[in-house]
Formats: C-alpha cells, structure tokens, sequence
C-alpha cells in the first residue's frame, strides 16, 4: 500500500515523501516560504519506476497546496510538464506570475 506524507525539516524545506510497503519509493524536494510552495525535484527510486509513483507526489503535492491555501511554483521538470499539459487541472494551485 502506498501512503504519501509532507514533512519539513526545519523552516521552510522538507520533502513529500512516497512509502510503499514501508520502503521509501520516492521524493519530491519542496521549500514553503510565504503563500508559496516551490517544488525544486521529483524523484522515483529506480526498483519502483513505471508504477505511477510521481504522479502519487504531485497529487499529495498539489492537495497540501490547497489544503494550506498555497500556490505552487514549479522549478521542477516533472511538475512543471504536468502543469503545462494540464492547465487547467493545476489553475488553482499554479504561480504562473513568480518569475515576474
């Protein structure tokens, strides 16, 4: 069974974590500074790639956005592919202005 949870270490940076069966299978590397949530890396661990892993992260990713009422700056590829391709699935949670 696969369980995702958000955790910082220290202030501002932490990670979304990906367990399944209690292995760690993957990470998204994310800083929380003011209402923004910017997501620097996704990462599924070699052995677990091809199961839908990343797409796990950003969903915990994109509801932890909205549950704290953040917008999310995406810095990293993966996320920032799916956010381009899916527009209007990630409306409400995309910073399209942060680099203004």
């Amino acid at each position: 069974m696969e369980i995702t949870k958000v955790v910082f270490n220290g202030r501002a940076y932490g990670e979304v974590q990906l367990f399944t069966d209690d292995t760690k299978a993957g990470k998204m590397s994310i800083a929380a500074i003011d209402a923004k949530l910017t997501v620097f890396h996704t990462e599924v661990f070699p052995q677990f790639e091809g199961h839908g892993f990343a797409k796990l992260l950003l969903d915990r990713l994109v509801s932890y956005a909205k549950e704290k009422d953040l917008k999310i700056i995406p810095l990293c590829p993966y996320v920032n592919l799916q956010f381009r391709r899916h527009p209007n699935e990630f409306a409400d949670v995309w910073s399209q202005d942060w680099h203004q």
